[in-house]
């Protein structure tokens, strides 16, 4: 696959002289949607109310991580699937232990080339009734939006790659390659028990093996209502954890000494806490941040490209300006932030143990000795004692390939014109690290487009706009087209 720089024309953005299809599917809904007195969900064409459906009910399924049953999710997709006509053979309904389910179905192609898998998870973190404004586990539409947790994350892909692929079968599409999608578990704790993706990999690779997969990730940034950017995410940073612990005699608290293991530990985090990893760019920051330059302007697009021309000495002030906001900060260096404490028995007596968690998220590529080796020096304290709590998943970034980047470019100039398509790295993590890992390039790449200011992924009242998820569902409808070939 050929990779291309940020600075490739085919990268730029372009506006269409002719309404395009996307255009009028905009039109559409935004007329719609200003109907007063209006749902934004009447009059939708029978493709649209096939994914509100499917989109609903997977809403509808509690699959809260620990208490939910995303095997139940799975079967209900399996179910929609086998009705669609879709044979037993391609349509895989998998429950490694009870209340865990993974679905993966096959839309057969003519095997010129190599499958594409598309993944989604189907877990979703808890949310609270009391809490919301609405019920979490209903599928609510109001003032424009759809309220529901896992409203965005994720059951938005999951139910649009469903959908979609039931629509390629209904049209008789024969694509170039095989379509995989496949739904699966755990994600919201990055699958720690191995009955995930991970599970998927060890026990049936060859049902999802594939040249490349999407995923979620990257999604569509809006800015006073305007689309400015379409981000794709190529990477994620390492997360790994570490324990910072001191141990002493302890003692009567009426009859202090200065070695004090509170004392101790406070002094080493305090020191942490000023230290800054060096900046370390990639193809994907640097890229990120070459447009991020174009878009924002002003001071931060001098600082960047000062970066980006090598002025990376940590006391330079285009580093230290930058390195003030924390989503910079991220994209710049590997972190580590401590995240808990806990210390000593009871209130009369000094402290034999102290401990911290220290989560660090590692640049991709960077050694992951090396980190420990730097906060043991950082700590400057032997009596501090630095152990690795987690095993780290390694992966390669994705590659900026014109095979992926070229159909996203030139697709997203007809539903957002004028956005800039960005190469994201992400700070935290998804399950492309794992297909990463296991040799699958993975694009994070949702087509769901949101205010840029808000996040409510995980929070109280997760939302999309309800224009969005109709619009998105015809972009990846489209976009998988692209990256499918045939007819």
């Amino acid at each position: 696959m050929r990779r291309i720089s940020g600075s490739d024309l085919g990268w730029r953005p372009r506006r269409l002289v002719e309404l395009s299809a996307a255009a009028l599917l905009s039109v559409a809904l935004s007329t719609v949607l200003a109907a007063p007195g209006r749902a934004a969900t009447e009059g939708l064409n029978p493709n649209q109310q096939r994914a509100l459906d499917i989109y609903k009910e997977l809403i509808e399924i509690n699959t809260v991580t620990a208490t939910g049953d995303t095997s139940k999710a799975a079967e209900a997709m399996a179910a929609r699937l086998r009705a669609a006509g879709f044979p037993d053979a391609d349509v895989h309904a998998f429950s490694p232990a009870p209340h865990k389910g993974n679905l993966v179905a096959r839309l057969h192609g003519t095997g010129a080339r190599k499958p594409i898998l598309l993944l989604a998870h189907i877990d979703v973190v808890p949310a609270s009734r009391e809490d919301w404004s609405t019920d979490p586990f209903k599928l609510t539409e109001q003032d424009g939006y759809f309220y529901a947790r896992g409203s965005g994350d994720d059951k938005y892909m999951a139910a649009s790659f469903i959908a979609n692929l039931i629509r390629y079968r209904q049209e008789g599409y024969k694509p170039d390659r095989d379509i995989i999608v496949a739904l699966e578990t755990d994600e919201e704790i990055l699958d720690k028990d191995g009955l995930g993706i991970q599970w998927l990999l060890k026990n049936h690779r060859d049902l999802i093996d594939a040249e490349f997969a999407l995923n979620e990730g990257g999604g569509v940034g809006l800015k006073d209502g305007k689309p400015i950017r379409t981000s794709v995410q190529t990477s994620e940073k390492v997360s790994v954890s570490y324990a910072l612990t001191v141990k002493n005699k302890g003692g009567h608290s009426a009859v202090p000494v200065k070695d004090n293991a509170i004392y101790r530990l406070a002094a080493g985090l305090t020191r942490l806490a000023a230290f800054s990893f060096p900046v370390n760019l990639n193809e994907t920051t640097r890229v990120y941040f070459e447009r991020t330059a174009q878009m924002d302007g002003g001071q931060v697009a001098d600082d960047l490209r000062a970066v980006l021309s090598g002025q990376t000495d940590p006391t330079s002030l285009p580093v230290v300006r930058l390195s003030a906001n924390p989503g910079l900060n991220a994209q710049l260096r590997t972190t580590c932030v401590a995240t808990l404490l806990e210390g000593g028995v009871a209130i009369n007596a000094l402290p034999p143990l102290a401990t911290a968690k220290v989560n660090c998220r590692v640049m991709p590529g960077e050694p992951i000795d090396g980190v420990k080796a730097t906060l043991e020096k950082v700590l400057a304290d032997d009596q501090i004692v630095v152990t690795q709590i987690d095993p780290p998943t390694l992966s390669e970034p994705s590659a900026l390939s014109d095979e992926v980047i070229g159909p996203i470019t030139k697709l997203s100039a007809e539903f957002w014109p004028g956005a800039v398509v960005l190469p994201t790295m992400s700070a935290g993590a998804t399950d492309g690290s794992y297909l990463r890992n296991a040799g699958i390039p993975t694009y994070g790449h949702s087509g769901l487009a949101s205010d840029v200011a808000e996040s409510r992924a995980h929070g109280r009242d997760e939302r999309i706009p309800v224009k969005s998820f109709f619009e998105g569902n015809e972009y990846l409808y489209r976009l998988v087209k692209a990256f499918a070939g045939g007819q």
